[in-house]
């Protein structure tokens, strides 16, 4: 709890400890990616099935609630509420066909809707605007700027972190873990594996649609680039980064991908090649994920400290004895 506490007080003071807006909108952005790996990590991490067409989902939020609010004049509730039903219907109707399958083949299918999700963005010109996009008029009040926007994001990726880690705990999610550890065992018990695996899919979904919303809250842009495989791959990176099946392990990876992204790139072209080495030194030292690879390394370190100084005690009363032992 003391460190929960430490981890809120330190996020709700970041606007006062960072030098600049650049550094502000790194964080916005950390959170918002961070979210969207959170909901790549419910089906991945807790259901044990990588998807490679999440950034559809992404996509098709920020459009939807671009459209509703640029085109069509909606108030912002409304406009969210639609967005992210259109996004669970998608949600159900591309888990209805990509749950048929598992492994590599959920993998492949995934991609692939999510490709055609990108084309109809890319092609589709009357409604998307194509490679040019839709800009989003800037938001006036407090959550129109740099701190306002930070909190919003920091206040919903925060209430969908609380979510996920209550359903981690809950039946469903423990149900959720069986299947990913023993799909057979826990359909021979009786459970629904399908609808356990659909469930957490469209939920996942809708968890990428809020990401989507505030993706756009924040950048006041949206184009097909939103929607492409590099987007829906960097958030399995974040996720395989951070620690799968974690609770906090995906920002942990989305602050690893945005840094470098953002802060690194400016002073090297050469970031991706950085990128890459991390991951590698990620692979080969903490194979689990940083979050889970760190507790492991600490609890190694305690437990090395610890016998060194019963090692030292024991040493000093041998001494002591034999001190008490000479005439």
């Amino acid at each position: 709890m003391k460190t929960l506490g430490l981890l809120v007080l330190g996020a709700l003071a970041v606007p006062f400890l960072l030098p600049s807006e650049f550094y502000l909108a790194i964080a916005t952005q950390i959170l918002v990616y961070g979210l969207f790996a959170v909901g790549v990590n419910l089906i991945a991490g807790y259901c044990g099935m990588v998807s490679l067409g999440h950034a559809a989902f992404f996509g098709i939020a920020g459009y939807a609630f671009a459209l509703l609010t640029v085109n069509s004049g909606w108030p912002l509730p409304a406009a969210i509420l639609a967005a992210l039903l259109l996004t669970g219907i998608v949600g159900a109707l591309f888990g209805l066909i990509a749950l048929r399958t598992s492994g590599l083949s959920f993998l492949m299918i995934t991609l692939a809707l999510g490709q055609i999700v990108w084309g109809i963005a890319f092609r589709y010109v009357d409604l998307t605007n194509g490679e040019n996009g839709i800009n989003l008029p800037r938001i006036e009040g407090f959550f129109g700027h740099g701190t306002g926007l930070y909190y919003l994001c920091l206040a919903v990726t925060a209430g969908c972190l609380f979510l996920v880690a209550t359903l981690a705990r809950s039946p469903l999610g423990a149900s959720m873990q069986g299947v990913r550890d023993q799909s057979r065992r826990m359909s021979t018990l009786g459970y629904d594996v399908w609808a356990i695996r659909f469930t957490a899919y469209v939920l996942s979904a809708l968890l990428a649609g809020v990401a989507g919303i505030l993706y756009m809250l924040v950048f006041r842009f949206i184009s097909p680039h939103s929607l492409s495989l590099t987007v829906s791959s960097e958030a399995v990176l974040m996720v395989i980064a951070g620690g799968l099946g974690t609770t906090f392990g995906p920002v942990l990876g989305a602050a690893l991908v945005v840094l470098l992204k953002n802060v690194a790139s400016a002073y090297t072209d050469r970031w991706p090649t950085l990128l890459g080495l991390i991951f590698l030194f990620i692979i080969i030292v903490v194979p689990e994920g940083l979050l889970p690879g760190a507790r492991r390394l600490t609890r190694l370190l305690r437990t090395r400290l610890t016998a060194r100084r019963e090692m030292g005690t024991r040493l000093t009363k041998a001494a002591a004895r034999v001190e008490e032992a000479r005439p």
